[in-house]
């Protein structure tokens, strides 16, 4: 059975801006007996827990990387502890496809699974499954918390892909660390009452990371283990857990779970990102489940930055301890505690003082027409918001810009009898100059389980459609 190195590296750790290069921190800051998941029912303490981190941490390989595709989120949150404490980096990517893990290990040598299934992705990588119960050594059966080297680079989490191919961001356990506090602060996690969160979002994702499966770690919370995505699987989770409980999802599954008007037990907040929220949107869902909805701001570059309740305006208040730098011309530095460098957002940001900014839209969303200039994701919420749409897109071709006869290219899901009406009633909410030829009328966006859609898929739409050769 190979030995626990606690401070192996490796890969280089990243330089520390605060903290000693040798500096350690708690790989978790709550009290044994207390709740840290759900499962099937039943609490996991972090006693329990600490054990079973261990337990897995035995039957590691000797590898640099560990890809965590454990659907599970108390199993995954095992699986990333585990894998640090072995001195390993978790690579975090929630597209299981044979072929981005190929890419992944391309560029990862030496990288490994975590799955629920041997055969899943045994043909890409070599795919190590849940082990089964058995003694474990006295040694390794210690409640102790162990201390992981603040630099260690705990996470590579990759960005969603919906603007290109997926770009890999090393996390210093430090700075997840940090994150998780500052989190734990704002949202109230620290008090008395342990919170109960049901995520719908995959914890290999950047939000559901942070939230789901660090959060449990420093703040007094415990997540759902199982999976809830449909509105009936997310009205069951919520059911099992106690009271005060908190639904972490996103404006795309929330827009769902209205629609079907599923019965939810009752509800301490819910948490919203990934997308913007659209203040309509937060309105009903706080009148349907009686809970404040907050919004967390961030990229998978920084992380989670900032967040506001949706309904009190479009002010955002940064975490304590991130810094924000104006660079001019509505452009912004944003440092974060224990990441090596800043990074500037790719949001046009208006600086506000006092850790509070407005976003005023993605730079590559806005298109210019005929001297005037509108948001893509603007004109996708006018469309969405016409009677009769389920969905709807705006897209920029690429000759858009150079090509002065290329108009803005619109799809639509809805009923093929209600396409004229949507027509009529899109050109009177929208300038002449942003309108489509015509509406593209499709079954369904190829949205991801986030609601995102990703690049090479919008690509495929846009390149399928009749009227960009128009």
């Amino acid at each position: 059975m190979p030995a626990l190195i606690p401070d192996f590296q490796p890969i280089s750790p990243l330089a520390p801006p605060a903290l000693a290069p040798a500096a350690c921190l708690p790989l978790v800051t709550r009290a044994l007996e207390e709740v840290i998941a759900w499962r099937n029912g039943e609490a996991c303490t972090v006693a329990g827990f600490l054990k079973d981190v261990r337990h897995l941490a035995g039957q590691l390989p000797e590898r640099p990387f560990v890809i965590n595709l454990w659907t599970d989120r108390y199993r995954f949150l095992v699986g990333f502890a585990a894998a640090l404490i072995r001195g390993q980096t978790s690579l975090l990517t929630s597209d299981r496809s044979p072929h981005r893990l190929a890419e992944i290990a391309a560029d990862h040598e030496g990288a490994y699974v975590l799955d629920e299934a041997e055969e899943a992705a045994a043909s890409v990588l070599p795919t190590l499954c849940w082990p089964a119960p058995g003694s474990t050594p006295a040694a390794m059966a210690s409640c102790a918390v162990p201390m992981i080297p603040a630099w260690h680079p705990a996470a590579i989490v990759f960005t969603s892909g919906s603007t290109g191919r997926p770009v890999g961001n090393a996390k210093p356990f430090a700075a997840l660390w940090q994150c998780s506090r500052a989190a734990a602060k704002r949202f109230g996690f620290d008090g008395p009452l342990t919170a109960s969160l049901v995520g719908t979002v995959p914890g290999q994702h950047m939000y559901g990371f942070e939230t789901t499966i660090l959060l449990p770690l420093h703040a007094n919370c415990a997540t759902f283990a199982g999976t809830a995505f449909f509105p009936r699987d997310v009205s069951l989770a919520l059911s099992t857990v106690p009271a005060p409980r908190y639904l972490v999802t996103t404006p795309f599954q929330m827009d769902k779970f209205l629609a079907v008007k599923e019965g939810l037990a009752p509800l301490a907040g819910v948490i919203s990102a990934t997308a913007p929220l659209p203040a309509g949107l937060a309105e009903a869902a706080e009148r349907a489940w009686q809970a404040p909805v907050l919004e967390i701001f961030g990229a998978t570059e920084v992380g989670s930055i900032a967040s506001r309740r949706t309904l009190d305006g479009d002010v955002w208040q940064a975490y304590p301890g991130v810094e924000l730098q104006d660079l001019g011309d509505e452009r912004v530095l944003v440092e974060v505690p224990y990441l090596p460098s800043g990074v500037e957002l790719s949001d046009r940001t208006e600086l506000l003082g006092g850790g509070c900014f407005r976003l005023i839209g993605r730079r590559t969303d806005i298109v210019k027409r005929a001297g005037r200039r509108a948001s893509l994701a603007g004109l996708s919420a006018i469309l969405r918001q016409i009677e009769g749409v389920r969905d709807g897109l705006f897209v920029a071709p690429p000759e858009l810009e150079t090509n002065p006869a290329t108009r803005l290219l619109a799809f639509v899901v809805a009923a093929a009898t209600d396409l004229p009406a949507i027509e009529r009633e899109l050109r009177r909410r929208v300038e002449p100059a942003f309108l489509p030829r015509q509406l593209t009328l499709v079954s369904a966006l190829p949205r991801n389980e986030l609601g995102k859609i990703p690049r090479d898929q919008l690509l495929r739409l846009v390149q399928s459609n009749p009227a960009a050769e128009a």
